[in-house]
């Protein structure tokens, strides 16, 4: 055989590995495998949380539309949206043409999303329940969009520093903590939400923890009778604050005894990315500031 024909030849063997090493495959949150025929190159996201999770994959360039309340990094600021949690404009993204849509399972209108993947849009779906599912989901979607290395990076930072605290705050002593995530109603978080795993590996016990429901609605006289020696809540400074206030009508409490009622930086814990690791940290803090009280 000539040096041409064993050329043809081998093209054509090895031509199904070719178009295979290409298909770029991830599994998402609902266990669906998720592929493309090469790297993403228009991204749409839709939620504010997913956005950032491509910025930290390094495919913040290829983003082509965002949904509504996309604020960091600044440059999402810039990007045109598609919509919110409670509705998403369809007829938009369909014209936006993007190669992946990233969804978020608590987040988006269940409905709609699926309405996208009939005809014919691929969806990555998101939904962070442990730490470890920010970094991995990070670089699934770098797999996607081409960037691993840069998403890998990112990963193994989050992780080092989760770690981290993790030995920092291993022998904490135990504090009795209530977050509260809304006044009226009146709502909480169990151990299940990734908040109530940053309150446990800051050695907090969550007085809700137990209960069913990710997010449940509770009674003021359930907070009084649980008896928390810290009151949680996410604002700023000067603003937000009237909700924490608004205990100081209980001074039995031992939180508001012990003058325990802080604001934590709001979307630092409130958004599973990686500034969680900042927000975990401050959490901590403000706990060992809590200990020193009682």
């Amino acid at each position: 055989m000539t040096a041409r024909g064993l050329t043809a030849l081998m093209a054509i063997l090895l031509a199904p590995f070719a178009v295979q090493a290409e298909v770029l495959c991830v599994r998402d949150a609902l266990q669906q495998d998720v592929c493309l025929p090469g790297p993403a190159t228009r991204i749409v996201s839709l939620s504010p949380g997913a956005t950032e999770l491509l910025f930290s994959a390094g495919a913040g360039d290829k983003l082509v539309g965002v949904g509504a309340w996309s604020d960091y990094p600044p440059e999402a600021k810039q990007l045109p949206r598609v919509g919110d949690s409670s509705r998403l404009d369809l007829e938009v993204i369909l014209t936006m043409q993007p190669d992946l849509t990233v969804a978020w399972v608590d987040g988006n209108p269940r409905q709609q999303v699926e309405r996208l993947e009939q005809l014919g849009l691929r969806v990555f779906w998101l939904s962070p329940r442990e730490f470890e599912d920010i970094p991995l989901t990070i670089e699934r979607l770098g797999v996607l969009a081409g960037t691993s290395g840069v998403a890998q990076s990112e990963a193994l930072s989050f992780r080092q520093g989760i770690h981290e605290l993790k030995e920092h705050y291993r022998n904490a002593e135990p504090v009795r903590v209530f977050f509260q995530v809304w006044d009226q109603p009146l709502m909480t978080i169990n151990q299940d939400e990734l908040i109530g795993k940053a309150i446990e590996l800051c050695g907090g016990i969550n007085v809700f923890g137990h209960l069913p429901r990710l997010v449940p609605r509770i009674s003021t006289e359930a907070v009084l009778e649980a008896a928390p020696e810290v009151v949680v809540t996410s604002g700023r400074e000067g603003n937000d604050r009237e909700w924490l206030e608004d205990w100081q009508a209980y001074p039995g409490m031992p939180a508001v005894a012990a003058g325990n009622l802080f604001l934590e930086p709001p979307d630092l814990l409130a958004r599973p990315t990686v500034r969680m690791l900042e927000g975990v940290s401050h959490l901590c803090q403000t706990l060992e500031i809590a200990r020193g009280r009682l």
